[in-house]
């Protein structure tokens, strides 16, 4: 008999964990820094992270392109954090800040923000530009991912 498990990227250390599919909700902890690896928030990452979790993570990961300077943005931002808790089980949702990561930014084509782009397995499967509340963000990621 085999257990189904989840490969699932710490938010901390980013130290890559095996968890038991059924048991992701259960308040798993990473085994190399010992923290919560399901928070039911968004993370905030740069480059390196960005592709630790692409690579690694069997979750779809959603990731948020933003600048601090964005209306839309700041203003999209509580949703993002809602369906970050609504898909805590379901994927991993990721924030890059643009202006700090203007690299990573210009390698996926971000010429609007907010832009959300989904991937599954460290390819891009979905993408949209523009606000989203959080039930519809939540709908998108789930339909996409």
């Amino acid at each position: 008999m085999s257990i189904d498990t989840r490969r699932v990227v710490c938010p901390h250390c980013h130290g890559v964990n095996r968890v038991p599919a059924d048991r992701l909700g259960d308040g798993a902890r990473c085994g190399k820094c010992r923290e919560a690896l399901i928070e039911g928030k968004a993370i905030p990452t740069g480059a390196q992270a960005f592709e630790r979790h692409l690579a690694n993570d069997d979750l779809p990961v959603l990731v948020d392109f933003w600048a601090p300077w964005c209306g839309p943005c700041r203003s999209m931002a509580p949703a993002f954090e809602a369906a970050a808790k609504a898909l805590s089980t379901e994927a991993r949702l990721l924030k890059v800040n643009t202006e700090e990561e203007q690299a990573l930014a210009g390698r996926y084509n971000i010429r609007s923000i907010p832009t959300l782009v989904l991937f599954r397995g460290g390819q891009e499967v979905a993408r949209i530009s523009g606000a989203m509340d959080a039930a519809r963000l939540t709908a998108w990621t789930r339909a996409n991912g």
